[in-house]
C-alpha cells in the first residue's frame, strides 16, 4: 500500500523507522535482527536507505595505489523485497541522484514496480567523501527534485528513451526531505522552504523531516509549509542521542542545534550507556508530545541499532 493511502486512513500517529542495508559480505540475519524486536509495536512501513558507491585508493604489490569504487551497502531493492515478502510490511526503500545514472534510477524503478512495491523516497543524498560539494553522476539526477520529476514522469509512463514500446504506467508515491532547521547547504530558511514547495509541486506526496530535539522546531515548520501552501503530510524524523561525540557530530553533519538542557544532561553522563539512556528519555518526552499534536506518523532512524528505539517506543505505543 502507499504511505500517502496508509496515512490517509489512520485515525491515529502511526509508527515507522529507518534501516540501513548491512554491509556487504553480511547477511539478511542483520535485517533481522533490527526489525524483529520492533515487530510487536506494528511499524505501518519501514525505510531502507540507499547509499552511494565510495571511490577508495588499494595499495597494489607494485607500490602503486589503484582507485577503485565500491559499494559498501548494495542490496537496497533486495532489502526491500525480503522485508515485503517475509514480514508483510509495506517498504520504501530510498533513491538517491549521487552515484548513480538517470538509466540506472530507471531501472532500480522498474525492478520495484515489478516486485509490487510502490513507494519510494526521493533524497539527493550526500556528497561524495573528500569532496567539497555534491557532485552527481554523469548523466545522473543533480538534485532531489530531478528525481521526483524522473518517478513522476514514469508513473505517466514517461520512460529515459522516447522509442520505449508498450508503454506502462507506475504507481509510486513519493515521500522528499525537509529540513525543520533548514538544509546545511541552503543560504536561508526560506530559499529551503521554496525548494521543498518546488519538490511538492513537482510530485512529492508527502515530507519526513530530518532529525531534531526541538519539537518547537517541528511545530515552527510545520507552520511555515502550510503557509507558503505545502498541504502534504509532514512527517517527523526522530533519531535518539547515543553517544557523547553525538554533542559536536551531530550538529556539524546535519545544521541543527542542540537544547542546552540535552547537553547538560549529556555532559553529566559517565560513560556512553548513561548517555544512550538520556537520548531515549529525551525521545519519550518528544514523542509523546508530537503524538499528542496529532502528528501523522512518528519515523524513527535506527543506525541498525535497534533497542533504544524499542525502549521509546514501548513508552509511546
Amino acid at each position: 500500500m502507499k504511505v500517502i493511502d496508509i496515512i490517509n486512513r489512520s485515525q491515529s500517529t502511526l509508527f515507522t523507522f529507518e534501516l540501513l542495508p548491512p554491509l556487504k559480505g553480511a547477511s539478511f540475519s542483520e535485517i533481522e535482527e533490527t526489525i524483529e524486536p520492533l515487530l510487536p509495536y506494528s511499524p505501518s512501513y519501514i525505510n531502507v536507505t540507499y547509499h552511494r558507491p565510495e571511490v577508495v585508493l588499494r595499495e597494489q604489490a607494485n607500490g602503486l595505489l589503484e582507485r577503485r569504487i565500491i559499494k559498501k551497502r548494495p542490496g537496497t531493492v533486495g532489502v526491500s523485497a525480503g522485508i515485503r515478502y517475509k514480514y508483510g510490511i509495506d517498504v520504501v526503500p530510498h533513491l538517491i541522484c549521487g552515484g548513480f545514472t538517470r538509466e540506472e534510477t530507471e531501472d532500480a524503478l522498474i525492478d520495484l514496480n515489478f516486485l509490487g512495491i510502490d513507494n519510494v523516497l526521493a533524497l539527493r543524498g550526500d556528497t561524495e567523501k573528500g569532496s567539497k560539494g555534491f557532485m552527481p553522476e554523469q548523466g545522473g539526477n543533480k538534485l532531489a527534485i530531478d528525481l521526483v520529476k524522473q518517478v513522476h514522469n514514469l508513473n505517466h509512463g514517461k520512460y529515459i528513451d522516447p522509442e520505449t514500446v508498450n508503454i506502462h504506467k507506475t504507481d509510486f508515491c513519493i515521500g522528499v526531505a525537509g529540513y525543520p532547521e533548514k538544509h546545511s547547504e541552503a543560504p536561508n530558511l526560506e530559499t529551503d522552504l521554496l525548494n521543498l514547495k518546488a519538490k511538492v509541486d513537482a510530485g512529492a506526496d508527502y515530507i519526513v523531516t530530518q532529525m531534531f530535539f526541538n519539537n518547537a522546531k517541528y511545530f515552527e515548520f510545520v507552520e511555515q509549509c502550510r503557509a507558503i501552501g505545502i498541504t502534504v503530510p509532514i512527517i517527523p524524523g526522530l533519531k535518539p542521542i547515543s553517544m557523547k561525540k553525538h554533542l559536536t557530530m551531530l550538529p556539524q553533519t546535519f545544521h541543527i542545534d542542540l537544547p542546552q538542557d540535552l547537553v547538560d544532561a549529556v555532559n553529566r553522563c559517565k560513560n556512553n550507556e548513561e548517555v544512550r539512556q538520556v537520548g531515549v528519555e529525551w525521545g519519550v518526552a518528544q514523542s509523546k508530545e508530537l503524538k499528542a499534536a496529532g502528528v501523522p506518523v512518528l519515523h524513527y532512524y535506527t543506525m541498525g541499532k535497534p533497542d533504544n528505539i524499542e525502549k521509546i517506543v514501548k513508552e509511546v505505543f
